[in-house]
């Protein structure tokens, strides 16, 4: 289980640094919000990206920058979350049941969307040279679909779904053999750190799965690949 206090002194200590070494304590109703996130189940290291995303935010707005308060990174920490919860899988997800609803895009601007961040991540140079026809392939079938994201109703629509889901597993797929083996067990123990509290409260075969979605997760991340399915 997560300690609420450790819990509570790690994400101030990572506000801190994200505040250019401003220490701001978490204490009151602050700390009262943090310790939320830890009996939610919510991973510290997905609190921390939530916090990033507000922090990030905020310092691309021109003009003095004040020190971020960990409140103003509730939505960000809970959208993190949900964003993960439904990346390891429908276990996790219900153990940790700390999901937030977030805004939607129409799916012809989440299509949209995807082309664009494929498209900068080939341009980029960045990923393994293995995940390039995937890649490819990804973009070419999102672009044959592009117009019909709009019209789609019913079954149609259904089917598109459908689709996006199977491009964004094979996407998965290729991504983990992509990287190296070394590079691919680093990541494996990163993530039975990650979601180690869970460890105790699921079988051997939810755990095993958890794990792989986990590790799926972080060389996401580490590639820096776009969501392709549409929940």
């Amino acid at each position: 289980m997560i300690d609420p206090q450790a819990y509570c002194r790690a994400v101030e200590a990572h506000l801190c640094r994200r505040n250019g070494g401003h220490l701001i304590r978490i204490v009151g109703p602050a700390f009262d919000l943090v310790k939320a996130w830890a009996e939610a189940g919510i991973p510290l290291a997905v609190a921390c990206a939530g916090i990033d995303r507000t922090v990030d935010r905020a310092l691309r707005k021109p003009g003095r920058h004040r020190p971020m308060r960990v409140e103003f990174c509730d939505a960000d920490v809970k959208a993190t979350q949900d964003e993960w919860a439904r990346a390891v899988g429908p276990v996790i997800a219900t153990v940790g049941d700390a999901a937030a609803s977030a805004r939607r895009r129409s799916m012809t601007q989440h299509i949209e969307n995807v082309l664009a961040q494929l498209s900068t991540l080939r341009a980029g140079g960045r990923v393994p040279d293995a995940l390039e026809p995937a890649l490819a392939a990804t973009a070419a079938a999102l672009e044959a679909r592009r117009a019909d994201g709009g019209g789609a109703r019913g079954a149609a629509r259904d089917a598109l779904i459908a689709q996006l889901h199977d491009l964004d597993v094979a996407l998965t797929h290729a991504a983990v053999a992509a990287v190296t083996d070394s590079d691919r067990a680093a990541i494996r123990r990163e993530a039975e750190g990650e979601i180690g509290a869970y460890r105790g409260r699921l079988d051997a075969a939810h755990w095993d799965a958890a794990l792989a979605a986990a590790t799926a997760r972080l060389v996401r991340l580490r590639l820096g690949l776009p969501v392709v399915a549409y929940d």
